[in-house]
């Protein structure tokens, strides 16, 4: 059976970006057994697809600040020892930066990768082959495209990103319908403003839906508690391992949410999610063939609260119309 690796560490949206790939290899080869190389803090994601067997964290982020430690360094040993324990029959390359390529050529089998005018890096010397992938398409088809050119099929006409998730009951969140609020995001540029925020959620409070605020930094939690005193019955969640956020946002009656990884989680969850862009791009890395998923606004151009309230209204059709 073929043993595929595939390489794609980071960030979270370009993890759940990747997950098509593991569906598209499946659906061609059923006995192929799928490894992915990602970082650890989204070991989630690739763990809830059904093709992936194996995941292998890594950990570049955190070793770059402790790199001389003993401790670093026998972590180091251990993940080499673990990605060269079997060989593959292709290591495929879509992450396309000097950290995956160095990765990748660590890996035992046939390296794929980006060519020169398809990657921001040089890195074909890293590769044994590498293919042409246009920049103008959404980053969930350049990784198809490679994987398919690196593989030798012809791309399946669906996209798949074969995920699920169960939804949970938390103590703390005491309503079974909800909504969930992703205001934060790491860059600044990215965020909307946080009388929309207020006004989206008081809207949902009036059909009796609570919203929930998810964080995950200091600055990201006080945001959460400072919407939520002025959003009644508004919740605060504890700090969610990304398990739990996957089952928060696949148990939501909506989802809205500025360009951050867990907006791409939740539409590729199935979750009625709508992007809310302010400063990046949606043609180019936003929510992407989700049916029940709509991208919002652009660079220079948010959108208006109006706006996603009549989008989330389509996606959910009832009491929020």
């Amino acid at each position: 059976m073929p043993q595929i690796l595939l390489v794609k560490t980071s960030s979270m949206g370009d993890v759940v970006h990747n997950l098509p790939v593991a569906s598209d290899i499946r659906s061609l080869s059923p006995a192929a057994q799928i490894t992915w190389v990602v970082e650890e803090p989204f070991v989630a994601i690739p763990r809830l697809h059904a093709a992936v067997g194996q995941v292998i964290p890594v950990a570049i982020r955190r070793w770059r600040r402790t790199l001389w430690t003993r401790e670093t360094r026998a972590e180091i040993r251990d993940f080499l020892h673990r990605l060269r324990e079997r060989s593959y029959d292709a290591v495929i390359d879509t992450q396309g930066l000097l950290k995956s390529a160095l990765l990748t050529r660590a890996a035992r089998g046939r390296r794929y990768g980006l060519d020169r005018a398809s990657a921001r890096e040089p890195l074909a010397a890293f590769y044994h082959r590498t293919f042409s992938v246009p920049w103008t398409l959404h980053a969930v088809a350049r990784n198809r495209l490679l994987a398919a050119q690196a593989l030798g099929y012809a791309l399946p006409a669906r996209v798949d990103y074969g995920i699920h998730a169960a939804p949970a009951d938390f103590a703390w969140l005491p309503s079974v319908r909800y909504v969930v609020l992703l205001h934060a995001t790491s860059a600044e540029r990215k965020l909307w403003q946080e009388a929309n925020w207020i006004e989206i959620g008081r809207h949902f409070v009036k059909q009796g839906i609570p919203g929930v605020l998810p964080w995950g930094s200091a600055a990201e939690r006080e945001r959460s508690v400072r919407l939520a005193a002025r959003i009644s019955g508004a919740v605060v969640p504890p700090a969610l391992r990304l398990e739990e956020a996957a089952a928060l946002l696949a148990g939501a009656h909506a989802v809205a949410g500025v360009d951050t990884g867990l907006t791409h989680l939740a539409a590729a969850l199935g979750a009625p999610t709508v992007g809310i862009y302010c400063a990046t791009d949606p043609a180019a890395t936003g929510i992407h063939a989700c049916p029940r998923a709509v991208n919002l606004g652009g660079p220079g151009g948010p959108p208006v609260v109006g706006d996603v309230l009549a989008a989330l209204g389509r996606l959910v059709p009832g009491p929020q119309q």
